[in-house]
Order: C-alpha cells, then structure tokens, then sequence
C-alpha cells in the first residue's frame, strides 16, 4: 500500500530473510509489476514468489537432479496460487474484477487501492512463502 508493484511488495517482505538489502530486493523486483512490465502477463507477486524459491532453494549446477527437484517445487508454488486465484496470468486477475488492464502505471492513490485485487494477491504469495520456508526448517 506504498506504492510499490506487486512484485516489490512480496520479495522486499522477505528481503532479510534473503540477505538483500530492500533497495536492491525492489530492483531486482521492479521488472516484474504489472504482469511484467505492465504487459499482463505473469501476476509479478508469482514472479516474487519464485524468485524467493530460488534465491533459498535454487540450483547452480547443470544437473538435471537438481533442476528437477527445483521445478517441482516451482510448479507446487504455481499450483498453491492457483488453487487459491484460479490462475496466475496478471490480465485475467484483473478482469475477474472489472479492472481495465493497462501497460500505463497509475498513480498509487486510496482509490486505486480500492478497486484493484493485488493486495490480495500479494498476500496469497506472502503466504505461500512462508509456508515454504517454515516447511524447511
């Protein structure tokens, strides 16, 4: 609610947990909002969600094990937002609440907040990073 995409909002919640400082945890993030570059695509509080995923759980080898392993967790995180949203495609989100998809960012005022569903959203994948990293421990 500070005007941060939604991409922003989820990895910067977990940036100490992640060893990033916040400024670089919104850089890394700020592709991302909009469904990528306000081009509705990939919701961006998913694409923080896997990028959370990898930075604690991914790969640096060419091992096919390892990607494996990786991807079904991946594909476990897009299965659990899901389930919850339907999907995780940013335009269709957005149309299931009557809210004109534009690649033109808006100006992050009380009225914006109200009429659009990415709070939601971004609390979804709050949540379903947490339950991964308490399911680590």
């Amino acid at each position: 609610m500070s005007g941060y995409s939604c991409s922003q909002a989820v990895l910067g919640a977990f940036c100490d947990e992640l060893g990033l400082s916040l400024a670089d945890a919104l850089k890394l993030a700020s592709p991302f909002g909009g469904g990528i570059g306000g081009m509705r695509e990939m919701c961006g509080a998913c694409t923080a969600m896997f990028m959370i995923a990898g930075i604690k759980f991914g790969y640096s080898t060419t091992g096919l094990e390892e990607k494996k392993e990786h991807y079904a967790l991946i594909k476990s995180l897009a299965d659990k937002f899901i389930q919850k949203n339907g999907t995780m495609n940013c335009r269709q989100l957005l149309a299931r609440h009557a809210v004109v998809a534009s690649s033109e960012p808006s100006e992050r005022t009380p009225e914006y907040y109200k009429k659009r569903p990415c709070l939601r959203y971004v609390l979804d994948a709050v949540d379903i990073v947490e339950e991964m990293l308490e399911k680590a421990k």
